[in-house]
């Protein structure tokens, strides 16, 4: 297993092709993409392909969204991790949990622990995160971590707050 980092409740680690029925029991809960801009996984094939070509050559740069598990029952609760986009040379913080897990301090907690990981260890200069403008529960988590809200625009068609965070 490879460790990327521990919180009090959680531990994150990285994905690997193995773990495509993950992906796949993720990202198939249509509440999970709400808000979100892609549909919903149907295959484990296409999970496999998501790994391959989108989340692991993250893992190249120390960067990357990372498997969330709850530390005491070994549970996969979904992932948080970090991002980098070509296109505009931003590192994003990003989370996705399964809805049994919202609610419960998850997402800030692994979302804190990511943004201090990439502003204290990794060194990063700047670390941003969107979430879609009616996703208030995210856009929460964001200002309990301590990011900055800087604008409002549109990304692949949805309305989306930016926020930043700088060390």
């Amino acid at each position: 297993m490879s460790l990327i980092l521990q919180t009090p409740r959680l531990y994150l680690r990285r994905f690997t092709t193995d773990d495509a029925h993950l992906l796949l029991q993720l990202n198939s809960d249509p509440e999970v993409l709400k808000y979100l801009h892609e549909p919903a996984l149907q295959d484990e094939a296409h999970a496999t392909e998501i790994l391959k070509n989108i989340i692991l050559p993250q893992y190249e740069k120390n960067l990357g969204r990372w498997a969330t598990y709850i530390t005491n029952s070994e549970e996969f609760i979904g992932w948080c991790g970090l991002k980098y986009h070509m296109d505009t040379g931003e590192i994003d913080l990003g989370y996705r949990f399964m809805k049994k897990h919202w609610g419960k301090g998850y997402a800030t907690e692994a979302a804190q622990h990511t943004l201090n990981y990439g502003l204290q260890e990794l060194l990063l200069k700047e670390i941003t995160a969107c979430a879609h403008v009616e996703n208030l529960a995210s856009l929460k988590v964001l200002e309990k971590i301590g990011m900055r809200y800087v604008s409002e625009s549109i990304i692949d068609d949805c309305p989306v707050k930016t926020y930043i965070a700088t060390p």
